[in-house]
Parts: structure tokens; sequence; C-alpha cells
């Protein structure tokens, strides 16, 4: 039966009642059951992860070095671009058969995950508001090549507020001449092509749905200066840096959807790109918890393997209840995406801020359970841990995702008033 069939019958039930029948029919779909074209894709994944990004996570980790041979491999099997529309060429994936491959690759390591992902965020606002024309050009070439975006909003004093962007874009004739700086550039120093937020209203007083306009600007143009590769605490195989504008001149025909309209293209773009993040931490997480698993069956302490103490089993078990839950909200907010439900944004808050607090407190037991082994870099743990960290600050930090869910919670019961 369709949410259709029930209208005759709406008047009698009552508004709310009406509302949690439309959220229930909206979500219709949601399935833990994968169709064999979603098994398979999670196979070569897992098999990827398993075989190409393991192996040489520790070296990576260690040199810094971007992976642009693991990236290469990836694009020629398929495991990039997905979401790049059909008629365009690419695979046209959901947000949750995306998910899938990204939770299988981030098993393997997070660092070198985002070097093949973190185009995707970088292109997602292109898929969302480009023209055929802009679409074509940018999207096109990352098909054709292994080719990368990236996302440049983040400045030295503009993180979480956004509203606080300094980067400048004045419009002269057929141009806009493009000034300012940009901060912690997933792929700055590797990628094609940037998706750029500027100010193009100098009053400081315009809010930001009218201040703000996106720009998709070529890498190779004249007064684009990529700063230093940052030394970070974990996922060090990203290439993460600061980019400067100067005098950039950047076409109209670059502008998304047109003046003003980059602050909602911004912002649309995290629905999107917050379920993988979940994703990705609970990839980290399962492997914290697979270490830690093998681990316990093999060391011993009083003669017997530490699984069968209570203390570390208890551990277990949590880490594992942890995993199972992060892993059915990504899951959720990638269809509440997918259909386009009105309580989208709240779902992908809230699976980025759970799913970030558990992989780090996943990797932390992790490493308890392996003791002083844990805490040496030649033993995985050390690593997730370190790696982890980073899911509780970008794409938003777990505070702004606790201020989103919250400010949803609070709209939606003014609402029922």
């Amino acid at each position: 039966m369709s949410f259709t069939a029930l209208k005759p019958i709406l008047p009698f039930v009552g508004r709310r009642t009406t509302k949690c029948l439309q959220r229930t029919f909206a979500t219709q779909g949601f399935s833990l059951n994968l169709t064999d074209e979603q098994r398979e894709m999670q196979a070569v994944a897992r098999k990827f992860a398993r075989e190409e990004i393991a192996p040489n996570a520790a070296k990576y980790d260690k040199s810094g070095e971007f992976p642009w041979d693991i990236v290469k491999k990836a694009h020629s099997i398929g495991l990039m671009n997905g979401h790049i529309p059909q008629e365009i060429g690419g695979l046209g994936l959901k947000t949750f058969d995306g998910c899938l491959v990204t939770e299988e690759l981030a098993w393997g390591c997070t660092g070198i995950l985002l070097a093949i992902e973190g185009t995707g965020l970088g292109q997602t606002p292109v898929i969302l508001a480009g023209t055929p024309e802009q679409k074509k050009k940018y999207l096109g070439r990352l098909l054709e090549e292994p080719l990368l975006a990236a996302y440049c909003v983040t400045e030295p004093g503009a993180g979480s507020d956004v509203n606080g962007v300094k980067t400048k874009a004045e419009k002269k004739g057929d141009e806009y001449i493009l000034n300012g700086q940009k901060m912690w550039i997933t792929n700055g120093g590797v990628a094609n092509w940037y998706f750029v937020l500027a100010r193009t209203d100098p009053n400081p007083k315009a809010p930001a749905s009218k201040a703000f306009t996106a720009f998709i600007v070529d890498k190779d143009t004249p007064g684009i200066t990529p700063g230093r590769k940052e030394l970070n605490m974990g996922q060090r195989a990203s290439d993460t840096r600061g980019i400067t504008f100067e005098d950039v001149r950047v076409p109209k025909e670059n502008v998304l959807v047109g003046e003003g309209a980059g602050f909602k293209i911004a912002m649309g773009t995290f629905d999107k790109t917050r379920p993988p993040v979940a994703a990705a931490a609970v990839g980290l997480a399962q492997r914290a918890l697979d270490e830690a698993t093998k681990y316990s069956l093999e060391r011993k302490t009083f003669g017997v393997p530490i699984a069968t103490h209570q203390a570390v089993a208890f551990m277990l078990a949590d880490m594992a209840m942890g995993v199972e839950t992060g892993r059915l909200s990504w899951m959720r907010a990638c269809n509440l995406v997918d259909t386009n439900n009105p309580q989208k944004s709240m779902a992908a808050s809230i699976a980025k801020c759970f799913t970030a607090d558990m992989a780090n407190r996943v990797a932390s037991d992790a490493v308890q359970i392996f003791g002083g082994n844990g805490f040496n870099s030649e033993y995985p743990v050390e690593k997730l841990m370190r790696d982890a960290k980073i899911y509780q600050i970008y794409e938003g930090t777990t505070q702004i995702q606790r201020l989103i869910i919250s400010r949803e919670l609070i709209e939606a019961e003014k609402r029922k008033a």
C-alpha cells in the first residue's frame, strides 16, 4: 500500500499521525538485505582494501607520500567517482551504495581512503548544482583519467563559522577576480580543479545565504599557490595544504548557479558527504575491533588468552555494539538522503557525530587491549587511534553536529505547535 492510497483517511487520523505515515513511507526501501550488485561492489572494495591498501598503509603513514599508485589502481577498477551521473558517463550511484564501498576501503587505511575519496567532496557541488556543460567538462575529465578535485571553503580564520570566510571575488566584465587564502584543503596540492567559496557581497552584514558565490577554478590558473603539505597527527597519506589565491581570474561560466548561491550549495553538499564520513569512521572502528579481537585470542596472561578475562571480553562487546550501531546510523542517513527526506540533514549529522565519537572510543579501547604493544608504532592500532581523531573535526566538528541536531529538534517541536 502506498501513502497516496491512504489519503482519503488522513483527515480523520490527525496531523501528527499523518506526519508519522509520511515519514514511514518516505523511508521505505531501507533494507539491510543487499542486492547482488551491492554485494559485488562491496566484495571488490573489500578485496582491494585487504590486498592493495592495508599492506601499504604503514609505509605511506611514515613517508607522508601521496599514494598515487593506489589511487590509479582504484580508478582503473571503478572504485572512484561512483556518484558522477550516468549521463556524463558515470555510475550514478546512490549515497548508500557509495558508503558500502567507503566502509570497506576505510578498513584498509583511512588516510589512503581520503586520497581516493576526498575528490568526492570537491565534485559533489558540481553534481548538485552544475550546468550540463560544467558537468561534462569537469566531471568528465575525472572519469577519463585519475584526476582529483578539492573543496576549498575552510580558511585560517573560518572553519565551522562559514560566514567568516574572507576570500573575495570581484566581478570585472566577464570574469571574477579571486583573492584570499584557504586552509586544511584535502587534495590541495594534487587536485586538478577546485570548488571555491568566496564572498561577492562586500557588505559584512549581508546574510550568508546571499553573500557568497561558488566557483569552479582550474588549479593551473595563474595566481594559485598551494602551500606546504601539512604534517598531521593521522591520515598522513592524504595531501592537506593551504592555498593562496592572488588575482586569480575566473570566467563567469565557472560560477555555479549564480551569484549569491554559494552558501546553499556548500551546505547542501554536506548532506551528501557526511554519511560517507560516517561510513569511513565505521570502517576504521571495524578494523580496530578486528585487530583487538585477534590479538586478545593470541596474547596470554595467567596461562589463558586475555579474551577469556571478563574485563577484556566486555570491552570487545562494547566495541562491537558501537560498530554495529554506527553502521546502522550511516545506513539510515543514506536512505533519507537518497529519498530526499526532510530529515536528511539531521540524520546525516547524527551519523557523522555518533560514528566519530564511537570510532575514537573503539580505537582507544583497541590500544588498551594491546597494552604496551598498542602504544608502539609497530602495531596497527596506534595508527588507528591517530587516524580516528580527525573524524571529530573535519566536515563539521562533533560540537557543530550537536548544534545542527538540537536546532532541528527545536524547530520540529515549534512546527507542532
